[in-house]
């Protein structure tokens, strides 16, 4: 091959994406876009408060009302003695928006039922309080039916609240604290993001391949350059537009995090629940986000976090985050260039896509649950085959790897990259010129074993 000619398509194909209107727009429209992703959970818990609520309270246990305290989002009135009947009836015209009836005691369980009637459904956050509120009633209750003194005092001071501080030990037996949490949040974040960006550009790839397939242009292209050299270039020249993408996306994103939340942050966050917005941010579950921002909300763990971050092994995380991202985009963009060469309309690629869109998922799917056993067998064969590595080895990095495994990958995967681009590039120049025909696999193989 001609590294010449090479360097020319690159260079084409590199400014021919970076002066198009559609590069500039997503360049600029992207970091808004994650930008306003971060601040998401924050803006949305803010814009779903509701409006307070009044709530009508026949007590018959006579045991709930007074756990009954008003709160932002709802208040109680005392309608006790009145019939629930009559209360439904003026409902719709009364002051109140929902009518509690509070059920008899029942002294041989220990409890009530509850039943709350509205005209609109009510939401979840106000059940959640109203429900509390009744649970916290009838506890009281059970405790003053033992006749023990101060049991309610007892019970509280037996509760415990033990924090598991967790160590790691270096090889000369070096204590290191860390928060399991953040390396959880770390490792999705590493596997989204190489997930994404091996989808985008990958199929940008194989989009270009099309279009000059379908408008003939390669034809004229293949009588300069050989049809090997094409590919190439193209695979090169759009990586360099990824990589140019992905820097002013980090750049500009964290400009623009930090120009808003220089203005707005503490009005922003001062009403948002921590749990909650770690949550939403992180996707684990409920318990998780609880530990999590509980964490975060102390000054002594917010110092765990950080010690935690600051260990972290940053530097090669961010040369194995440029050597994955820039060896899986090769290994499937020339498979894309492949299929690409081999239809003339991305209608016609759905079949053939599926091989290659397959690994692609399986490593994503891997990848989203490394934090739960990054020593798995199953994450351990995902971050050493080549078709899934990429994506589940950043996702096992926060945690550690032993430098072994990381270069034993990174081997597989540069190898399987120049085999699969030798198959791929005899695909592509017997393909990119093969007109007016729906191929299949069997064309593809046929093409492979043509000298």
């Amino acid at each position: 091959m001609n590294l010449h000619r090479i360097n020319i398509i690159i260079g084409r194909e590199y400014l021919n994406r970076v002066k198009k209107k559609s590069f500039l727009i997503v360049t600029f429209l992207v970091p808004v876009l994650f930008a306003a992703l971060c601040m998401l959970p924050a803006l949305i818990i803010n814009g779903l408060n509701e409006e307070s609520k009044t709530l009508a309270v026949v007590d018959e246990s006579s045991v709930v009302m007074p756990y009954l305290q008003d709160s932002e989002l709802v208040s109680y009135k005392d309608c006790t003695g009145r019939s629930v009947e009559e209360l439904k009836a003026e409902l719709g015209e009364s002051d109140y928006d929902a009518i509690l009836a509070i059920s008899p005691l029942d002294t041989v369980a220990r409890t009530v039922s509850a039943d709350i009637f509205s005209l609109k459904p009510l939401g979840i956050e106000l059940g959640e309080i109203v429900n509390s509120r009744i649970n916290d009633a009838v506890e009281a209750y059970r405790i003053s039916t033992y006749d023990i003194e101060d049991l309610k005092v007892i019970m509280e001071e037996v509760k415990a609240d033990v924090k598991l501080r967790s160590y790691t030990l270096d090889e000369e037996g070096k204590e290191t604290i860390n928060e399991s949490g953040v390396f959880m949040i770390v490792s999705m974040v590493l596997g989204m993001i190489i997930y994404m960006f091996i989808v985008i550009f990958g199929g940008m790839v194989m989009s270009s391949v099309i279009e000059e397939k379908s408008s003939r242009v390669v034809e004229v292209l293949v009588s300069s350059v050989k049809a090997t050299e094409l590919m190439f270039g193209k695979i090169i020249g759009i990586a360099l537009v990824a990589i140019t993408q992905f820097l002013l996306w980090v750049v500009l994103t964290a400009a623009i995090i930090g120009i808003v939340g220089s203005i707005a942050g503490p009005s922003l966050l001062a009403d948002a629940d921590p749990a909650t917005m770690v949550q939403m941010s992180a996707g684990v579950d409920a318990a998780q986000a609880e530990a999590i921002a509980s964490a975060m909300s102390e000054p002594g763990e917010m110092s765990v976090i950080l010690t935690t971050l600051k260990n972290m092994p940053i530097a090669t995380i961010l040369v194995c985050f440029l050597v994955f991202f820039v060896f899986g985009y090769m290994l499937y963009a020339s498979l894309f260039a492949a299929i690409g060469s081999a239809v003339e309309n991305e209608g016609d690629t759905q079949q053939l896509q599926i091989p290659v869109t397959i690994p692609i998922l399986i490593g994503f799917f891997i990848a989203i649950y490394a934090f739960k056993a990054p020593e798995s067998p199953l994450v351990f064969w995902g971050s050493m085959i080549p078709f899934t590595s990429p994506i589940v080895m950043l996702a096992r990095l926060p945690f550690g790897v032993p430098a072994w495994e990381i270069i034993v990958s990174i081997v597989l995967l540069i190898a399987t990259v120049v085999l699969c681009a030798w198959i791929s590039a005899k695909i592509y120049r017997v393909g990119i010129l093969v007109f007016g025909k729906k191929s299949t696999f069997k064309d593809l193989w046929k093409w492979f074993k043509q000298d």
